[in-house]
């Protein structure tokens, strides 16, 4: 589900690979979490990119596991998974380069949020369709790739945003032909593997002190409503009605 490997000039490429849509169980967000701490950790590792195998990078977490959970195990797990593995991507002492196909939705949307560069294939959207699915969560990440109204209009109706979009507003660094999605975030990566290591190091570090608010926070307190929801059975009543 989560694969790793390291190349020779210190680029650890971690890869997320569930099919059909890449949404993550709660083991998924764990694991995730777990990848991109252990390659942070690693002395040898001087940036990360995070991509994904199949149609698309990541369609958020997996719905299946909640819709089939007895109890709220699964809802408390799959929010500490993501705010974990987000927290991972932020916390990572490294840059993160995200490399992003096809959806990126929900969770995804987390992810790519705290990344350090995003580079997108050409038919990459972005989006957070969690109204339909009775949740809420991730505009926090959301926020840092458009401006402020935009997220707001994008959350309220579940409406996508193009890779070129992004582009637009500067979020996204490059677009290219999903053939060379790959190739063009791995030479990001070595560009930053090239420099000094700790400088890069520190330069994380230091540009993680002056964000305007803490995202981890922040997106903790979102996932409050999204427990309020599903606690007074809103969520189920809403999943249940986009399932038919």
């Amino acid at each position: 589900m989560i694969d790793v490997v390291i190349d020779e000039r210190g680029v650890a490429e971690i890869v997320m690979n569930n099919p059909p849509v890449n949404a993550l169980p709660v083991r998924g967000w764990f694991d995730l979490a777990e990848a991109l701490r252990a390659a942070g950790a690693d002395p040898a590792v001087r940036a990360v990119v995070l991509r994904a195998e199949g149609r698309g990078f990541n369609a958020g977490v997996d719905i299946k596991e909640l819709q089939a959970a007895r109890d709220f195990g699964a809802l408390v797990g799959v929010n500490r998974g993501c705010a974990a593995a987000f927290a991972a991507v932020y916390d990572c002492p490294v840059p993160v380069v995200a490399a992003v196909q096809g959806f990126c939705l929900g969770g995804g949307i987390g992810l790519c949020g705290n990344a350090d560069v995003i580079v997108a294939a050409d038919d990459a959207t972005f989006g957070l369709p969690e109204v339909d699915r009775g949740a809420l969560g991730a505009a926090t990440h959301l926020s840092r790739l458009v401006p402020q109204h935009k997220m707001r209009a994008m959350m309220y109706t579940s409406a996508t945003a193009t890779a070129a979009e992004l582009h637009a507003y500067g979020s996204v660094l490059r677009v290219v032909p999903r053939a060379e999605l790959r190739g063009a975030a791995l030479a990001v990566a070595h560009d930053i593997a090239a420099k000094d290591p700790a400088v890069i190091r520190a330069a994380k570090e230091s540009l993680n002190g002056i964000d305007p608010w803490d995202p981890k926070r922040s997106y903790r307190y979102e996932q409050g409503y999204t427990f309020e929801l599903n606690l007074t059975g809103v969520a189920d009543r809403v999943r249940d009605d986009f399932g038919r």
